[in-house]
């Protein structure tokens, strides 16, 4: 198939078309021997330890951004949720969602990015599905996933697990992702180039784990940002979380592109950063694993846990003052996750 052509409805009925779209678009990205055969389902041989398993779907508009798109999207933010539980991701499936309309170019640019980022996290797509609807959805392409992976032995990284006296540490800046895709929605320029921040994160958060496997909590801050993943914390813990403004890292463009929205960067997604919660008596270690990898080389401390209020995130400003940090009560940035 050209890259000029458009999916059109037969694409998914099943047929040749369906055989030529796979042979030619799909599977060349992301070929391997489990997936070779087309069974319509794949056989794995079951890890020694826990499993890990993990479901998402992505929409986001743009589908192409500064950094990524949406099938770099779909890898990072499935296996970085297998990650955050000390997963180690070994397997995706992958379902597509395909608009007739959608250029064939465009969906093997997505492919091809998907495969290479498949790579990059170390997974194999093992199985899948791939359907066609009406033109009219809009968005051109959705993508469903699944993750599958080994839990590292003594690794309990649940959100629950917060305690009084622990530390909280973020391996880089924030909201980064959220504010690429936004800059490319409303034509926003920047004097320098701001990208998304989509990685995986499964051989930084091994790393981490293996020089320190006694990490209490680990979240990917995605939809909601920081926020929303310390309110989560914070409630299942039912512990306090106290954050100083002056140490939280954000990017002046970003920070400047929040003012000029109306948005708080502490609420915006991001795809490549990790919360960490830990014992005081660990921090210097975890920072310590986090910058010598690349993922994690702007690593700092933003925030300690206390016992009160219990299931409240607060916010030591840099004036001396003091705010709740509340969960996002709608969806500030839609379709970027």
């Amino acid at each position: 198939m050209s890259d000029d052509e458009v999916i059109v409805m037969a694409d998914g009925g099943g047929g040749g078309r369906t055989r030529e779209l796979l042979r030619t678009v799909i599977l060349p990205a992301i070929d391997n021997p489990m997936l070779r055969g087309l069974d319509d389902a794949a056989c794995i041989d079951r890890p020694a330890g826990n499993l890990v398993f993990t479901t998402d779907s992505f929409v986001v508009s743009p589908l192409f951004f500064p950094g990524g798109d949406i099938g770099r999207l779909a890898v990072c933010g499935t296996v970085n949720d297998l990650a955050m539980q000390g997963g180690r991701p070994l397997y995706l499936s992958l379902g597509l969602i395909l608009e007739e309309g959608l250029r064939v170019g465009d969906l093997r640019r997505i492919m091809r990015s998907l495969g290479e980022t498949a790579k990059e996290a170390g997974v194999m797509v093992v199985t899948g599905d791939t359907k066609v609807v009406e033109r009219g959805a809009r968005n051109g392409i959705y993508i469903n996933t699944a993750g599958l992976g080994e839990r590292l032995s003594g690794v309990d990284t649940h959100v629950a697990n917060a305690r009084p006296g622990d530390r909280v540490v973020v391996n880089g800046t924030l909201g980064d992702h959220g504010i690429a895709v936004m800059s490319v929605r409303e034509g926003i320029r920047f004097e320098t180039e701001l990208v998304s921040d989509a990685a995986p994160l499964g051989g930084m958060i091994g790393d981490l784990l293996a020089a320190v496997p006694g990490i209490h909590v680990l979240r990917d801050p995605t939809r909601g940002g920081v926020a929303a993943a310390l309110n989560d914390i914070a409630e299942s813990s039912g512990v306090c979380v106290r954050l100083q403004e002056g140490a939280i890292p954000v990017r002046p463009e970003v920070r400047g592109a929040c003012d000029l929205l109306g948005f708080d960067p502490l609420n915006v997604a991001n795809e490549g950063k990790a919360v960490i919660i830990c014992a005081s008596q660990d921090v210097d270690a975890v920072l310590a694993a986090l910058r010598k990898h690349p993922l994690g080389a702007d690593a700092c401390e933003i925030g300690e846990i206390v016992a009160a209020p219990a299931g409240r995130v607060l916010l030591h400003t840099k004036l001396g003052g003091e705010r709740i940090v509340d969960v996002p009560s709608g969806e500030d940035l839609p379709r970027i996750c």
